[in-house]
C-alpha cells in the first residue's frame, strides 16, 4: 500500500494518455467530498460537498473543499457529477458556481431537485442540469459516463463508471448492499459484475464502515423498534434525523399513521426536502396526516409526532433549541419521548451528548442508537466491501470517503482479496494520483486546506483567527492600557487592566501592575521606545504572570497611547 507523505512535491505534467485524480475533500475526513479527474486537458468533477464544523471551530458555519488547485482551470470542467443528495456531496456546489455559474450539473431526479432549492437560495440558476438514472450512458468531453443504482440512506443514489482512453474508473459514491431496502432499489451487483468482466482499472470506493465487520443491518429492522418506542410513549414524540433521510421519515410516517398520530415537520431543511421527496413520489404521505407546526397545540400530546432536524446537536438546529428551551413553539414536558434516529458524525459527539443531557434534564425519555435500534448506517460494512472487491476484481484501488483509519482499513480489505499491495493507494486531500499504463501511483501533491464559511464571508477566516476564537472562548482575554509621555518615555497613566472570561474583580491584578511598570521602565531605559516593542513588553510580562499565578493562557491585548 502506498501512503501519502507531506513532503511530496508538485506533480509533474500528466502523461498524454494518463488519467489524474485529485481529491479536494473527503479523504481523511467525513465530509466535503470532491474528486477531480483530469484527462486530455479536460476535467470532470465528482461531488462537491461541505464539512460541518466541530466545537474547535467556533463561529464557522460550513467548511468547503479548497478550489484553489483548479481555480485557474474552471473553464476546463466538462461536468460536475453528483452521486446523491446529501450535504457532504452537494452542499458546496453553489460556492463552486460562484466562480463559474454555467458548469453542467449531472445527477438523478431527486439529487437535482434537492440541489435546486439550495441553488435558488444562492441565486445560482444558470447551470444546465442533466438528469440521469441507472443504466444511462452519457459523454462529456473525453469522459464516458455510465450510471449504476446503489442503495444508500437517501433514494436515487448512483455510482458512476468513467470510461477514458486511460482506463475505466468506478466511483461507488456512498453505498451499502441492503438486500431488502424499503424502496426495493438494491445496489446493482449485476452491473458491478459486468464492469468487473470488462475490467475496472481504478475503484474509488466508500470507506466509512470499512472497520465494521459483517454486513450493515437492513433498514427494515428499524420499523418494529420504532413501533415499540411509539407504543410505549404516552405523550408527545419528537424524532430527529437528517433532513435528507427520506427512508427514515417514511418509517416514522408509517408508524405514526398506524398508531393514529399526526406528523409535523420542524426545521426549514426538513420541510423543504420532504416536500420535494413527496412531490417526486419518493415519500408517501397518507391523506390527513401532515399538520403544520403552528397547529400542533391543537392536538393532544399523544396525537402528534414531530419530525425535526438537529440529530447532530447543531447549535442552531430545532432540536438544540428545544433542548435549551428557546424554541418559539415546542417545549419539552416530562414524559415526552425524543428519538435520535441517526448515527454520530465524528466530531459531533460532545454536541449530541449536550443535547441528550439537556433533553433528559427536562424530563424527556431520549432514545438513541446507543440504547435502541433506531438507526442503521447508509454505508457498506467490511463484508459488503469484500463482496464488491471479489465481484469487481479491480486492478487498482483508491479508498475514498472516510477518516484515515477508515481508508487504511478499506485498503487492507482490498489487499486481502488479492489486489496487489502496490496497487492500493491510500491518499489524503490534495494528493495527486495518476493512472498511467494501467497502474495507479502517487505523483505529487497540491495545496489543499480548509475553506471556512463564516456568515457571508467565504475563505476570509484563517486557522489563526480560529485559534484566537478558541482562546477567547476557553481562556478569556485581558486588556492592558498605558499612557506614555512621548518626549520623556515615562509612564503617565496606567496600567489600566480589564478582563472578560478570566476572573471577576480588578483587584486581582494589583500584583502584576508594578511588574508591568518596572518592565516598561527597563525597556525605555534600554532605548526601546517604539510603541510596538512596548506592547510586546506588556504582553510578555502579563502573560508570564498569568501563567505562573493562574495557570491560564488568555488573549492579552496591550494598548500603548502617547501623551
Amino acid at each position: 500500500m502506498s501512503h501519502p507523505h507531506p513532503e511530496l512535491a508538485s506533480p509533474p505534467e500528466l502523461a498524454t494518455d494518463g488519467l489524474r485524480i485529485i481529491a479536494l475533500g473527503g479523504l481523511g475526513e467525513i465530509g466535503r467530498n470532491m474528486a477531480v479527474l483530469e484527462h486530455r486537458g479536460r476535467l470532470l468533477v465528482i461531488d462537491c460537498g461541505v464539512l460541518f464544523p466541530d466545537e474547535t471551530q467556533p463561529g464557522v458555519d460550513l467548511i468547503l473543499p479548497d478550489f484553489e488547485a483548479i481555480r485557474h482551470r474552471l473553464g476546463d470542467i466538462e461536468a460536475l457529477v453528483l452521486t446523491h443528495g446529501h450535504e457532504d456531496h452537494i452542499g458546496a456546489v453553489p460556492y463552486l458556481l460562484r466562480d463559474r455559474p454555467d458548469i453542467p450539473l449531472v445527477g438523478s431526479k431527486l439529487t437535482l431537485a434537492v440541489l435546486e432549492g439550495k441553488l435558488r437560495e444562492h441565486r445560482q440558476t444558470r447551470a444546465p442540469k442533466h438528469e440521469v438514472k441507472e443504466g444511462d450512458r452519457v459523454a462529456f468531453g473525453p469522459f464516458g459516463l455510465e450510471f449504476i443504482a446503489v442503495n444508500h440512506s437517501i433514494p436515487d443514489a448512483l455510482a458512476v463508471a468513467v470510461r477514458t482512453s486511460a482506463g475505466v474508473v468506478l466511483h461507488t459514491g456512498d453505498f451499502k448492499m441492503d438486500q431488502l431496502p424499503l424502496d426495493g432499489r438494491i445496489t446493482d451487483l449485476r452491473a458491478f459484475a459486468r464492469l468487473g468482466a470488462e475490467g475496472v482499472d481504478l475503484l474509488m470506493v466508500d470507506s466509512t464502515n470499512a472497520e465494521v465487520p459483517g454486513f450493515t443491518t437492513s433498514e427494515r429492522a428499524i420499523g418494529p423498534v420504532l413501533g415499540q418506542v411509539f407504543q410505549s410513549s404516552p405523550q408527545r414524540i419528537i424524532v430527529a434525523c437528517f433532513a435528507s433521510h427520506v427512508h427514515r421519515v417514511q418509517q416514522v410516517m408509517d408508524v405514526a399513521v398506524a398508531q393514529g398520530r399526526k406528523v409535523a415537520y420542524v426545521g426549514r431543511s426538513m420541510v423543504r426536502n420532504m416536500g420535494v421527496a413527496r412531490d417526486l413520489g419518493y415519500l408517501t404521505v397518507p391523506p390527513d396526516t401532515l399538520v403544520d407546526m403552528r397547529d400542533i397545540d391543537d392536538f393532544a400530546p399523544d396525537e402528534v409526532v414531530i419530525v425535526s432536524t438537529g440529530s447532530q446537536g447543531e447549535p442552531l438546529s430545532a432540536l438544540a433549541r428545544i433542548a435549551h428551551r428557546n424554541h418559539d413553539r415546542i417545549r419539552i414536558e416530562p414524559g415526552d419521548t425524543v428519538v435520535l434516529a441517526s448515527s454520530l458524525i465524528p466530531g459531533n459527539e460532545n454536541s449530541v451528548h449536550k443535547v441528550i443531557n439537556g433533553l433528559t434534564k427536562l424530563g424527556a425519555n431520549v432514545v438513541h442508537k446507543g440504547n435502541a435500534l433506531v438507526h442503521v448506517s447508509g454505508h457498506a460494512s467490511a463484508g459488503e466491501l469484500l463482496y464488491c472487491y471479489n465481484i469487481l476484481s479491480p486492478r487498482n484501488v483508491l479508498p475514498v470517503h472516510g477518516e484515515m483509519r477508515h481508508l487504511v482499513a478499506n485498503a487492507a480489505l482490498a489487499v486481502e482479496t488479492g489486489v496487489p499491495r502496490d496497487r492500493v493507494v491510500v491518499a489524503e486531500d490534495g494528493v495527486v494520483v495518476d493512472l498511467v499504463d494501467g497502474t495507479a501511483r502517487v505523483s505529487g501533491k497540491v495545496e489543499c486546506g480548509y475553506v471556512f464559511v463564516d456568515g457571508s464571508s467565504v475563505g476570509d477566516l484563517t486557522e489563526s483567527n480560529l485559534k484566537d476564537r478558541r482562546i477567547l472562548g476557553e481562556e478569556g482575554f485581558i486588556s492592558v492600557m498605558v499612557v506614555m509621555d512621548s518626549s520623556s518615555g515615562k509612564l503617565v497613566a496606567g496600567p489600566e487592566i480589564h478582563a472578560r472570561g478570566f476572573v471577576e474583580g480588578d483587584d486581582v491584578f494589583a500584583e502584576v501592575k508594578p511588574l508591568i511598570e518596572d518592565a516598561l521602565l527597563k525597556a525605555v531605559n534600554d532605548g526601546n521606545d517604539d510603541r510596538y516593542q512596548l506592547q510586546q513588553v506588556i504582553r510578555r510580562t502579563t502573560g508570564r504572570w498569568v501563567s505562573q499565578a493562574h495557570r491560564r493562557r488568555p488573549m492579552i491585548i496591550p494598548v500603548v497611547l502617547e501623551a
